[in-house]
């Protein structure tokens, strides 16, 4: 049975260890970058409903009734500035 590494030299050794080192933290640090696509994300406390990452206030399914008080008619962003379009595209 072959013990691996066993004929490589320690500088090459230490090299592979330390190229596995950084490449694992380059994919958490690529992995973690998305944490929120809306820097100005930051619903009210009655938004409580999660639904693809994002909070929402009940009622979320009627958004032309339920959300246009904050968000404006088109839903575009009214009072609050964030449009619903940002996370759901033409979903409505």
């Amino acid at each position: 049975m072959k013990i691996p590494f066993k004929n490589m030299n320690k500088t090459k050794v230490h090299a592979a260890e330390k190229l596995s080192i950084l490449f694992l933290l380059l994919i958490l640090i690529i992995a973690c970058e998305k944490t929120n696509d809306l820097p100005k994300y930051n619903p009210p406390a009655d938004h409580t409903i999660s639904k693809d990452g994002f909070l929402h206030k009940s009622g979320l399914d009627q958004p032309l009734t339920n959300c246009v008080s904050c968000h404006g008619s088109d839903l575009k962003g009214g009072t609050t500035g964030v449009s619903c379009y940002e996370c759901h595209g033409k979903e409505w």
